[in-house]
């Protein structure tokens, strides 16, 4: 039986499931986007807010999630991205002719099933969120339904986390077979009494693997990623790049810290291997490209190996310093895909370096933005970028990992160039053709804009209180 009590502790996944009804209720009786939107932030802030009033503790809901610390930051995380992206969103869906208002309830039945990653302990929590996520990614990888490409990359992302959830299935199988439960902790009892080099657990470890390096989009495992970023929605791609990979990189804490699996040679090796394929790939691959979508979708492979080095590090700083870069990251990437939204808007959608040429001689506000963005994914001083590598670093370092940071400092010199590349773009000249190009801006992305490179900036300059919110955090939940 659950108690009253333990429906309380699950609260802000209770309004995120709440509001997916209510706004579908309201779609039903009467079409508004305005009011679809709003409905949705305020759900979002709510499920915020309500995270503030659940006690401090480790909560047990079943065996299927624990609410702690940890979660809770991750939840909130979640919500604060899928508030600005509903944000940035708005202005890019008032061009669609219509059916805009379906968009708010994919967005957060995806933030669902991240929040549920996040805190999930079992098998089966942790399948049912990732196919919630999955599923409505899906769909609004194809919203817009006269693209092209967005139909193509839907396609191919739907067939390929297929293959991915059936190797997790398969991996998760494995490891039920050889300790009869499905439970985290449970499952521990492989690692405690050294069963993992055995060939059933190995299997079922390296599909594991194999489902969860597709879902971060990790080398090799990172082909979809740049052909659905091109083709999805920008506030789309922005979703993909954030929301996606941090609830997975939370479950993926979760999942080794109750294992302590990171003690483990073998499994040091594999993720030590795919994160230095992943740092030198995606900031070599992104160099070839002239496509922004396709820049910033390599880079985004470039960042998941750098918070695998920290993810490799065996103590709580490692969990430390990848809950800052994943802030970081959070901000950032959204505030770029933000700006990508508004340049590349029309009938039309140009994402080629062309088009951002003179962007700061036709629109400076943007281009600023775009500018800080840029700089702190490559992760230059005074912004949250630099912060993030430096506790990634830091947690490198005192874990002895000087292969992964020799990496990672030569993946970050390489990054530097292409993201510098769609700077200098910027403050060209503009081309004749483009001198007269309006880019309109609604109030609501001006609002989403300033604060996230308001967060940028605050976060370089004075990273101290959020850092120790963090550390309080990791510290009492592992």
């Amino acid at each position: 039986m659950i108690e009253t009590m333990e429906w309380l502790e699950i609260i802000p996944l209770l309004i995120l499931a709440g509001s997916i009804l209510l706004i579908l209720m309201v779609i039903a009786i009467w079409r508004n986007h305005l009011l679809t939107n709003i409905l949705t932030l305020a759900a979002l802030l709510a499920a915020v807010i309500s995270t503030v009033y659940i006690p401090s503790g480790v909560h047990h809901f079943g065996s299927l999630i624990t609410i702690d610390s940890f979660g809770l930051w991750i939840i909130g995380l979640i919500l604060f991205a899928t508030f600005f992206i509903s944000l940035i969103s708005f202005s890019y869906l008032e061009k669609q002719l219509e059916n805009k208002e379906e968009y708010y309830v994919l967005l957060l039945t995806g933030a669902l099933g991240s929040s549920v990653l996040a805190v999930a302990t079992h098998f089966v929590s942790f399948f049912m969120g990732l196919e919630l996520l999955s599923v409505s990614i899906y769909i609004l990888v194809s919203y817009v339904r006269t693209s092209e490409k967005g139909l193509e990359a839907a396609v191919k992302y739907l067939v390929l986390a297929g293959v991915s959830s059936a190797f997790l299935l398969m991996g998760m199988a494995f490891l039920y077979g050889k300790a009869g439960t499905m439970e985290f902790k449970e499952l521990a009892v492989i690692f405690s009494e050294n069963m993992v080099y055995q060939p059933l657990v190995l299997a079922g470890l390296s599909f594991m693997i194999v489902g969860i390096g597709f879902k971060l989009a990790v080398v090799p495992f990172h082909l979809w990623t740049p052909d659905v970023y091109e083709g999805a929605p920008s506030p789309t791609s922005a979703f993909i790049a954030s929301v996606s990979k941090g609830a997975i990189v939370a479950l993926l804490i979760r999942f080794f810290m109750i294992w302590e699996g990171n003690y483990f040679n073998a499994l040091i090796l594999s993720f030590s291997i795919i994160a230095i394929l992943s740092m030198l790939a995606g900031n070599l691959l992104a160099l070839r490209q002239r496509n922004v979508k396709r820049i910033l979708a390599y880079s985004s492979i470039a960042h998941m190996g750098y918070i695998l080095v920290a993810f490799i590090a065996d103590d709580s700083q490692g969990a430390e310093a990848v809950s800052f870069y994943l802030i970081a990251y959070f901000i950032t990437i959204i505030g770029a895909f933000g700006v990508v939204s508004l340049v590349s808007e029309g009938d039309n959608e140009d994402y080629n370096l062309e088009a951002y040429q003179g962007l700061f001689w036709r629109k400076p506000w943007l281009a600023t933005i775009f500018t800080t963005m840029l700089l702190s994914l490559a992760g230059l001083p005074l912004t949250a970028g630099f912060i993030g590598k430096f506790y990634v670093l830091l947690a490198g370092v005192h874990n002895n990992l000087w292969v992964l940071l020799l990496t990672l400092v030569i993946g970050s010199v390489i990054g530097l160039y292409y993201y510098l590349r769609v700077i200098v773009e910027m403050f060209k000249q503009p081309a004749s053709n483009l001198i007269s190009a309006p880019i309109q801006v609604s109030i609501t992305t001006h609002i989403a804009l300033f604060i996230l490179i308001v967060l940028v900036i605050w976060l370089g300059v004075n990273p101290g209180g959020i850092a120790d919110f963090i550390k309080l955090a990791t510290e009492s939940s592992f």
